[in-house]
């Protein structure tokens, strides 16, 4: 049984907490000054990360993902909202950057905004509160497929003008013998090996996360031995908290906002807005490890993503709660609002 630290009914998801560690460990015992130094963690990375999308491959459902595809309004708002309002929003405040301190924050929010949905917990959460869960695999499902190719063309585009000497070309081959491939071998050999993805599902997730701690403590060592956080200040975080917060709250009103106008059930606006929020620090910290390491104030640019990712997981478990209570009650009662009844979409009018 998964264990999480409660507090009446709020619980604390214990990655949250090993996110804390690695990076306090990253402080106290950087990579690059610990008796490990020569081994070979990029390598070890690199592995990791083919290994997740192998394992990914392995449990795409292609009879989910066909049986997903009818519902194409939603589809197209999820990802609309995934790969183009969250980014369109982040470009908005481009013109008001005056250092290169604000330069650096608004590019790892923006790098944020271009990534994909996540996976699991999209589809965890939907389920929770009684959403449509079919259309949460898809949508979870296809962001992640989506993103491998849209992610790095965001970023080319925007972010390139400021990676001087940096190789695209080598990117996308890296991209497609480190992601792409082992997603291809993994579908491919779904017919012998499928079951056992899903039969050592939570094995897997774990073994996803150690990787993900992985990357983040190499990068903030990288980042602590090089006194990169020196002239960072606690208002410089704070701030990037305020925005990443802001961010999350003005595109889960919109796509709240949108699946009332399309007339949307509750069930597929539950959806809508639990999906196309969300954003993968799987996909995040891939895509960081290819880019930006080494980089001088990389560290930095992971610090919105995890702020984000943290702020979701407990805003959402928080509103998935309490629409599963409503839900529980509604059922009771035999009062369960049809699919023309009016939706509170709010986030924390709950």
């Amino acid at each position: 049984m998964k264990k999480t630290f409660s507090l009446g009914k709020f619980r604390l998801d214990p990655f949250l907490i090993g996110l804390v560690l690695v990076i306090v460990i990253a402080y106290f015992f950087p990579f690059e000054k610990s008796a490990l130094k020569e081994l070979p963690i990029n390598g070890v990375l690199s592995l990791g990360i083919s290994l997740i999308f192998f394992f990914y491959g392995l449990k795409l459902s292609p009879e989910k993902l066909t049986a997903g595809l009818k519902n194409w309004k939603l589809h197209i708002l999820i990802q609309l909202s995934t790969f183009l309002l969250f980014p369109l929003l982040v470009l908005i405040f481009y013109p008001f950057i005056h250092n290169e301190q604000q330069e650096l924050i608004w590019m790892g929010i923006f790098f944020l905004a271009v990534l994909p949905s996540t996976v699991s917990s999209s589809v965890v959460m939907v389920s929770m509160a009684k959403g449509n869960i079919p259309a949460s695999i898809f949508n979870a499902s296809i962001s992640g497929l989506i993103g491998i190719f849209i992610t790095p063309l965001w970023l080319g585009l925007i972010i390139k003008s400021k990676l001087e000497g940096f190789d695209f070309s080598e990117l996308y081959l890296q991209l497609a013998l480190e992601i792409v491939l082992p997603v291809i071998l993994g579908i491919l050999l779904q017919r012998w090996l499928g079951k056992y993805g899903q039969r050592f599902s939570k094995q897997l997730a774990t073994f996803d996360k150690s990787i993900i701690l992985l990357i983040i403590y190499n990068s903030f060592s990288h980042s602590f031995a090089t006194n990169l956080f020196v002239d960072m200040a606690w208002p410089d975080i704070a701030v990037i908290f305020i925005a990443v917060l802001a961010l999350f709250t003005v595109v889960y009103q919109i796509t709240g906002l949108s699946s009332k106008w399309l007339k949307f059930n509750q069930e597929d606006q539950i959806t809508a807005q639990f999906c196309g929020t969300k954003k993968s620090l799987v996909h995040g910290t891939v895509f960081f490890n290819l880019i930006f390491v080494g980089l001088p104030g990389a560290g930095m640019i992971l610090i919105p993503l995890m702020l984000f990712h943290s702020i979701q997981i407990l805003l959402i478990s928080f509103k998935a709660n309490n629409l599963a209570r409503d839900h529980s009650r509604a059922k009771v009662k035999n009062t369960y609002p049809s699919d023309n009844q009016h939706i509170d979409t709010g986030l924390l009018n709950t």
